[in-house]
């Protein structure tokens, strides 16, 4: 089948006359006859609105490959609820993410104030201060093992920049961590700095994805 016979074929299922095509691909009358009758060929501008006009994709146009209507809008409704499924779980893991860094925030400032400045008993301090950062520890933990499939995708796909700037940051806090433990000798405190680690490595990788699910809307 030529490319005018299957225009002819197509104007016809569409109940359209030559004029009716002509006035909503701005050419005249003679124009689309010269197509139908393969007289001469589309312009490249025109192919595109044909295909629009009578819901084919410009392959099943241009080589006769046809593509069941039914079947192309099935595959662009799957791609469409899987784009939106995508975006949902990036907004809910965002959000645990930002629970998670607040809380361990939290737990950090409590630390920092209750013993020193409320002067609270240190071991219900530090018990306080576990239960936070514990609370915080399970979202994460809950989040990665009800989204594992996703995680592990997106690690896959994780932006050079990104891994990039976690491994400056480790190396950044491996050299304060060693040496202000071996000049202070606080190792019991200075382990809070892999907390601080942490909280900022999750706060890189919420950036990131909320960046991508920007771009992903």
């Amino acid at each position: 089948m030529t490319i005018g016979q299957k225009l002819l074929e197509l104007r016809k299922e569409k109940q359209l006359s030559q004029e009716e095509v002509a006035e909503k691909l701005n050419v005249t009358r003679q124009t689309i006859s010269k197509w139908e009758t393969d007289q001469s060929m589309p312009d490249f501008d025109k192919i595109i609105p044909l295909c629009k006009l009578y819901e084919i994709s410009a392959d099943e146009l241009l080589t006769g490959n046809k593509i069941d209507v039914k079947e192309r809008k099935k595959d662009d409704n799957t791609t469409t609820n899987t784009n939106y499924n995508d975006r949902l779980i990036r907004q809910k893991k965002a959000l645990a993410m930002t629970i998670s860094i607040i809380m361990y925030f939290i737990a950090v400032a409590w630390i920092m104030v209750s013993i020193p400045v409320l002067e609270m008993n240190p071991i219900i301090a530090t018990a306080i201060f576990i239960l936070i950062c514990g609370v915080a520890t399970c979202i994460i933990i809950y989040t990665s093992i009800a989204y594992k499939k996703e995680i592990e995708k997106e690690k896959e796909k994780v932006p050079r920049l990104q891994k990039q700037i976690n491994e400056i940051i480790s190396i950044i806090i491996l050299i304060i961590y060693l040496l202000v433990s071996f000049i202070t000798g606080a190792w019991h405190i200075t382990w809070l700095l892999w907390i601080v680690y942490g909280l900022i490595e999750e706060i890189v990788k919420l950036l990131f994805m909320l960046r991508s699910n920007e771009y992903g809307k």
